[in-house]
């Protein structure tokens, strides 16, 4: 039976290697995971890999619209799996825990903006900033215990 990854770089006509294989694998089991994660994942799965390689793979994938780049304000590059869907993300400003949330209303862009000066928009890309619950439910023990929060 072929590699499920595999058959997606195939379906895409990217040319399969291991290196894409484990990039695309580390990926799909870490959402939203950095360059760097996704280097420590595979060399987990596959042993060495080049820091250059993991940045050339992510590329390809990008580019061929397998997976997606995301560039929070003040944090690193991140990735993921779920493209083409115009879904939206929740970043908590402690902890960096990001995670999916679907537009609010219709297809893509689900938002329109006020003047489009000419432009023909095909996608709203938004980040919504806050405090997860893990967070906030360490900030109360802190505040609880009489410390400054």
């Amino acid at each position: 039976m072929a590699d499920p990854l595999a058959l997606v770089l195939q379906k895409h006509g990217v040319q399969v290697t291991a290196q894409r294989i484990a990039v695309l694998g580390a990926v799909s089991a870490r959402p939203h995971c950095t360059a760097d994660e996704v280097a420590e994942e595979v060399r987990g799965r596959i042993g060495a890999i080049s820091r250059q390689a993991v940045y050339d793979a992510l590329a390809v994938l990008v580019e061929r619209q397998i997976l997606r780049r995301i560039e929070p304000a003040g944090s690193p590059a991140r990735y993921e799996d779920r493209v083409g869907d115009n879904h939206h993300h929740l970043i908590c400003r402690v902890c960096g825990m990001t995670v999916d949330v679907d537009c609010h209303v219709g297809d893509a862009p689900c938002m329109r903006a006020a003047d489009d000066s000419g432009f023909e928009i095909d996608e709203a890309e938004v980040i919504y900033w806050g405090t997860c619950p893990k967070c906030r439910a360490a900030r109360g023990k802190v505040k609880a215990k009489g410390g400054k929060g």
